[in-house]
């Protein structure tokens, strides 16, 4: 009996369906690189968001809070309050840092050098292991502060910038103190805590005088090392009514 039209079609469709090659499934070292390269992919966004809120982020809030802080410590100064900042040890701020070669504006200055204190985007001064000589004091001795170079403000990141014979300016409530950059140290272990005596004899100094000194990482990114700037005091001016800057922070 002859096939009919439909039978003859269904076993030419039966007939290229044997004859097809078989696709092959992926093996398994195949599916395991896959999976692989794709856990990679995202430990790369993570990275990568993980380095701009360390880098971006970080500073955004640091900067947020200290701008809050630094209008508490101004308010306080306009108030002429005894007990507010700008006496000799205070919680709030003790005065503004400003370097000119930094181009990082006004820096307050707090207590401590924790990162509970220089993650909020100032510079602190060193109680430990060998306290700040505060220039309020009018003490001779050595006024010694860290800040964060990357991250949390990054106050010092431009550090390296400085040279010999640049200006540090410290402004108090009464006073602007005027330092003089006069050596740098690029590179020293971070447990080398001679760098802020009294007498910094690493520095050059032999005897006891008004001296600053600004510490803080290096290289960039890392921790490894500690970058260090030492400067002297060359003169302080009084605070006038309009709070006029020295002639070294107007140029």
């Amino acid at each position: 009996m002859a096939a009919t039209a439909d039978e003859t079609e269904e076993h030419t469709d039966a007939s290229d369906a044997a004859s097809a090659p078989r696709r092959r499934r992926p093996g398994r070292i195949a599916m395991a690189v896959s999976v692989f390269g794709e856990l990679l992919i995202t430990a790369g966004v993570l990275l990568g968001l993980f380095v701009v809120y360390s880098l971006w982020w970080t500073n955004v809030i640091a900067d947020r809070k200290a701008d809050k802080q630094a209008d508490k410590v101004r308010e306080h100064w306009a108030q002429g309050t005894d007990s507010g900042p700008g006496a000799l040890d205070t919680k709030d701020g003790i005065g503004f840092l400003h370097v000119p070669a930094m181009r990082n504006g006004e820096v307050l200055v707090e207590k401590g050098t924790g990162t509970d204190v220089l993650n909020d985007g100032v510079a602190g001064y060193y109680t430990d292991p060998d306290k700040a000589t505060l220039p309020m004091t009018g003490k001779k001795g050595n006024f010694t502060l860290a800040a964060h170079r990357d991250g949390h403000g990054a106050k010092f990141h431009n550090i390296d910038k400085l040279k010999d014979g640049d200006p540090i300016v410290f402004e108090t409530k009464d006073d602007w103190y005027v330092y003089k950059v006069y050596s740098i140290l690029p590179e020293t272990s971070k447990y080398n805590v001679k760098v802020i005596s009294q007498v910094p004899k690493e520095s050059g100094k032999k005897k006891p005088g008004h001296y600053i000194t600004l510490t803080t990482c290096t290289p960039v990114y890392t921790s490894e090392y500690r970058y260090v700037v030492w400067g002297e005091l060359v003169r302080v001016e009084k605070v006038n009514s309009k709070r006029t800057p020295p002639a070294e922070l107007r140029g």
